[in-house]
This record gives C-alpha cells, sequence and structure tokens, in this order.
C-alpha cells in the first residue's frame, strides 16, 4: 500500500519559537512512521526543528527549496524509541 501525503505546514516568515512550535503540536497528531514537512525562513528554525526531532526520536532532513528550507519529518516513536 503506498504511504499517504505527508502533512504539510508552511511557516515561512514566522518568527522563532513558532516554527517548533507548530511542528510539536502536528507531530502529536500523527503516527509512528507518518510524514511530516515544514517550511519555515527563520534560520532559528534549523536548530529549533532539528533539536527537537532529535530528541523526541523522529528523523529529518534538511534541504534548500525556493528561498526556504522544507524539513521532511519522518515520525518516531517519542521518548522511548
Amino acid at each position: 500500500m503506498p504511504q499517504p501525503a505527508p502533512v504539510t505546514i508552511d511557516s515561512r516568515g514566522e518568527k522563532c519559537p513558532l516554527p517548533v512550535l507548530r511542528t510539536e503540536k502536528a507531530v502529536a497528531r500523527l503516527s509512528k512512521g507518518d510524514r511530516l514537512v515544514v517550511l519555515a525562513t527563520d534560520p532559528v528554525a534549523r536548530i529549533d526543528i532539528a533539536l527537537y526531532c532529535r530528541q523526541n526520536g523522529h528523523e529529518v532532513a534538511v534541504d534548500e527549496t525556493e528561498g526556504a528550507m522544507r524539513f521532511e519529518i519522518t515520525c518516531g516513536g517519542g521518548e522511548d524509541s
């Protein structure tokens, strides 16, 4: 069965801590293995979102596209994973 399309959050133009707070809220509604894409322009988001993912057992890949950072997060099992 194909994976469902990832949930996308557009945080372009928002300043810290909004991108990571919106990420955290969205991840809380997802299941292990679900994907989330976050678009952000605030340079601090690169640090905040990566740290949040590392601390909570989620995989994250970051790239730059169209003047924004694109975070693709695969939800892990949370702090116990």
